[in-house]
């Protein structure tokens, strides 16, 4: 198969929200155990989602899909907290964006495409899990880089990328997301 050149994807990101998108190699991405309990022990969403743990892999799980693969892209949102935008239209625009961004990144032959998004999943008020029914968006849903045991600020730290904790709700928020692509 002829090498897809990943700059393309990088500069349709940036055209579609993204503040940047670099090419990493999936050994950059760190993974550790205690994500998952960051998850398990500090967030409201955990187990409620088909897209949170325990329903996604785990550190090991995810460290040997990421072995599988040569090439992944690092994308960045800055997402302000602004008066005109809710700063989750932005994200679900911009992991919108990226799920059809895989779509193409697969259709142009790379057909181990996947991204991984950030923070819970928003396209369902109420996840049908709690239901026991299956995802609405099965098509659309991907899971989070945390979810899968992703050390975050590591991984994005490792490829030179900034990021912090907020220390209040009015910052601006960093968020990463992953493709691998092949």
């Amino acid at each position: 198969m002829e090498q897809v050149d990943l700059e393309k994807y990088c500069t349709r990101a940036i055209a579609g929200k993204a503040t940047h998108a670099r090419p990493i190699h999936p050994s950059s991405v760190v993974t550790a155990p205690w994500v998952r309990l960051k998850c398990q022990f500090g967030c409201a969403a955990y187990g409620k989602g088909y897209c949170c743990p325990p329903d996604t892999p785990t550190p090991e799980q995810t460290r040997a899909i990421l072995d599988c693969y040569h090439r992944a892209i690092l994308f960045h949102i800055e997402a302000p907290k602004t008066p005109d935008q809710s700063r989750i239209e932005l994200l679900k625009e911009f992991f919108e964006m990226l799920v059809e961004l895989e779509g193409e990144i697969f259709k142009d032959g790379c057909y181990k495409a996947f991204v991984l998004l950030a923070g819970p999943c928003m396209l369902c008020k109420e996840c049908t899990k709690l239901k026991g029914d299956p995802c609405n968006f099965g098509n659309r849903v991907r899971p989070s880089m945390e979810a899968c045991g992703i050390d975050v600020y590591q991984t994005v730290r490792n490829s030179g990328f900034f990021i912090k904790p907020l220390r209040e709700k009015a910052e601006t928020q960093n968020v990463y997301c992953l493709m691998l692509v092949d």
